[in-house]
């Protein structure tokens, strides 16, 4: 895709954020930090308009890290895996996720979906707070032989877990959105 294609992805991915993931309201994060707005991601991610758009900004920082496959932390990475293989340029590659808890039957893996030891992974996460849940996928990833080639978030909502992210993969790490795009006027800014 060109410069100015994914800059519409982009400018299309935070207005779909905008309009069906903001949650204004006093809400408990997964860290357990209490917050004064939420960012559901997967309110925008699961509309054609949001998956397309997350689908083809993925597909692009896969592309240009040299990632074979995308996925990460069970849940969210499902949608975005999916939306980064169903574009014209995810065709290469494949999708995974990681589970939380080892399954107790059949083969027992930690890491779902098509993906082999020695495979280039971009790990991928909707909306970013402290990472901790992104850190420990990275381990089980590592754990399964898998190589960590850079990560993503749809949304970072700048309060660290983007750098202790990055500190784990030790490579890079982007957000294609922030909390600032999502929500500019946002009390706490």
């Amino acid at each position: 895709m060109s410069t100015a294609e994914l800059a519409a992805s982009r400018e299309t991915l935070i207005a779909e954020l905008r309009e069906h993931a903001l949650v204004v309201g006093e809400v408990t994060l997964s860290s357990g930090r209490r917050a004064s707005y939420y960012v559901d991601a997967r309110r925008a991610l699961l509309r054609p308009a949001g998956f397309r758009a997350a689908g083809e900004l993925i597909a692009d920082a896969a592309a240009r890290h040299g990632a074979d496959a995308v996925g990460g932390p069970v849940t969210a990475a499902i949608p975005l895996a999916c939306a980064a293989i169903a574009v014209p340029a995810g065709d290469g590659l494949v999708g995974f996720f990681v589970r939380k808890e080892r399954k107790e039957h059949g083969l027992q893996r930690w890491v779902e979906g098509p993906v082999e030891p020695g495979a280039r992974c971009l790990v991928v996460e909707d909306t970013v707070t402290t990472g901790g849940s992104t850190v420990a996928a990275i381990g089980r990833m590592r754990e399964q032989g898998l190589e960590v080639v850079g990560g993503l978030c749809v949304v970072d909502r700048l309060a660290g877990g983007a750098e202790a992210i990055a500190g784990a993969i030790g490579a890079p790490f982007e957000a294609l959105t922030t909390v600032d795009d999502v929500y500019p006027n946002r009390p706490d800014r």
